[in-house]
């Protein structure tokens, strides 16, 4: 199983130069699980950039994931991995939504440079 953060989601959908890296985890679409805050982020990041056209597809090409809604228990799990790890909230979330899921987080963001269950790329790497 796959969670792809919100940065790898909006690499790929720019064809930007870390979007190869993204691919093979965002169109194994049946491994795939989207926390409901990558569409939250995504999609208003895609609205403010380029209307709410593209933002719509966007996030249509999303859901073809299994979506994973922010429960109670993954919310409580995400505050203590965040106390843990020191990370913030949103990132807290879509790390323990990949470990409620036993899947692997694909992100270019430091935070999870280090934590296990992490295929980590530096955003400034070269493809």
């Amino acid at each position: 199983m796959n969670v792809v953060d919100s940065s790898g989601w909006l690499e790929y959908f720019a064809d930007a130069p870390a979007a190869g890296f993204f691919a093979p985890a965002i169109e194994e679409t049946a491994k795939l699980v989207v926390p409901t805050l990558s569409l939250y982020e995504v999609f208003k990041r895609l609205l403010q950039q380029r209307g709410e056209s593209a933002a719509l597809t966007a996030v249509a090409l999303m859901q073809q994931g299994a979506l994973a809604e922010l429960s109670a228990p993954l919310a409580l799990s995400a505050a203590t991995l965040s106390v843990k790890h020191g990370l913030p909230m949103a990132d807290s979330v879509m790390y323990a939504t990949a470990r409620a899921h036993g899947a692997t987080l694909w992100t270019q963001d430091a935070d999870f440079e280090k934590l296990p269950n992490v295929r980590y790329r530096p955003a400034h790497a070269r493809p």
